[in-house]
C-alpha cells in the first residue's frame, strides 16, 4: 500500500507495578470508534503497523506494549495472561473507552478473549487473529519442549546477544515466514525491539514473562476455555500457513471443530495467502482484519 504510515503517538498508562507503554494511531474521522490491539508473545505494539495504515483515520488505535516487553519491559512480574488481560482492562479504564472492541494477534488473542471474560462491561467484541483456541500436549511431549517447538527462533533469541543493528536485522531476514515479506516497516518493528549498547544488543522481552505466558497458552484453563465463554460477539480468522510459513498452519477446519468452537457464537474463518504474521502485516491479513475491526456484525471473512 503506497500510503505512508503516520507514526504512532507514544503513552503511558498507570497499571499496578508501573506504567504500561502504549502506541496510539489517532482516528482523523469525527466520533470514529477506539479499538485495542494485543500483541504475540515476543512481540511489541508495532506489530500493528499495517493494521493502522489501513484503518486510514478511521479509527483509533490503540496498541500496548505488554508488560515485561518492549518500552513496558520494566513492569515487574508475576506475568500470566490474566495479568495482561486485567492490564489491557486498566487502558481501557483508565482511558474512559467504556465497551470496545479488542483484537489479538497469537497470544494475543488469548488475553483479548480472557479480558472479556474478566470484564465483561468493557469489551463490546473481540476479533481473534490466529490465536485462542488451545490444543492438549501430545502424550509424552514436555511443555518445555512443546513451546521451543511452537516459538522457535522467537524464544531463541532471548538469550542471544547482536553486535550490532544489522546483525538482528539478518537474524530476523532468514526467518522463514518474514524474509518474502520484509520491508521497512517490518525493519522498524523488529528493531523497536533491541535495547542495550553496542556490541551487546538484545531482545527487551524478559525471558520470564515469555516462559510464564508460554506455558499457560499451552496449559493454563482459564485461558483455554476463555474462548468458548466469550460474554460477547466475536470471531477468530485463522491463517493458511503456519509460523515458519510451512503448510501446516496452527488451525484448520478439523482443528477448529475437533476443539469444540461453536461457530454459531464464534465464527470461524481462513485468511488465504497468509501465515502466522503475514495474516496481520501483509496486504490479504491486515486488509481483512481491519474489515472486521470496523464491521458492525460478527461474521468472519
Amino acid at each position: 500500500m503506497s500510503q505512508s504510515l503516520q507514526q504512532p503517538e507514544q503513552l503511558t498508562v498507570p497499571v499496578p507495578d508501573g506504567d504500561l507503554a502504549v502506541l496510539r494511531w489517532p482516528a482523523s474521522v469525527p466520533g470514529a470508534p477506539t479499538v485495542v490491539a494485543v500483541h504475540g508473545i515476543t512481540a511489541n505494539g508495532l506489530a500493528w503497523f499495517e493494521v493502522a495504515r489501513r484503518l486510514a483515520g478511521r479509527a483509533t488505535l490503540l496498541a500496548p506494549d505488554l508488560r515485561g516487553r518492549g518500552a513496558s519491559r520494566a513492569l515487574a512480574g508475576p506475568y500470566g495472561l490474566a495479568r495482561h488481560a486485567d492490564d489491557v482492562a486498566t487502558l481501557i479504564t483508565a482511558l474512559g473507552l467504556g465497551p470496545t472492541v479488542v483484537a489479538g494477534h497469537s497470544m494475543g488473542a488469548w488475553i483479548t478473549a480472557l479480558t472479556a471474560v474478566r470484564h465483561p462491561g468493557l469489551v463490546s467484541r473481540v476479533v481473534l487473529v490466529d490465536g485462542a483456541i488451545t490444543f492438549p500436549l501430545p502424550e509424552g511431549v514436555r511443555q518445555e519442549d512443546a513451546l521451543a517447538a511452537v516459538l522457535g527462533p522467537a524464544l531463541a533469541r532471548l538469550s542471544m546477544t547482536f553486535p550490532d543493528r544489522a546483525a538482528y536485522r539478518a537474524f530476523w531476514r532468514q526467518h522463514p515466514a518474514f524474509e518474502a515479506d520484509w520491508s521497512d516497516d517490518i525493519d522498524a518493528y523488529t528493531q523497536r525491539d533491541l535495547i542495550g549498547t553496542e556490541p551487546e544488543l538484545r531482545s527487551s522481552c524478559v525471558l520470564e514473562a515469555v516462559q510464564t505466558d508460554g506455558a499457560q497458552v499451552l496449559l493454563d484453563e482459564d485461558a483455554a476455555t476463555a474462548v468458548h465463554r466469550l460474554p460477547c460477539p466475536g470471531e477468530l480468522l485463522w491463517a493458511e500457513r503456519g509460523l515458519f510459513d510451512e503448510p501446516q498452519a496452527l488451525y484448520d477446519d478439523k482443528r477448529i471443530a475437533t476443539a469444540g468452537l461453536d461457530p454459531a457464537r464464534v465464527p470461524a474463518g481462513p485468511v488465504p495467502g497468509t501465515n502466522h504474521y503475514s495474516i496481520l502485516w501483509g496486504p490479504a491479513g491486515a486488509e481483512t482484519v481491519v474489515r472486521r475491526l470496523l464491521a458492525p456484525g460478527t461474521a468472519a471473512g
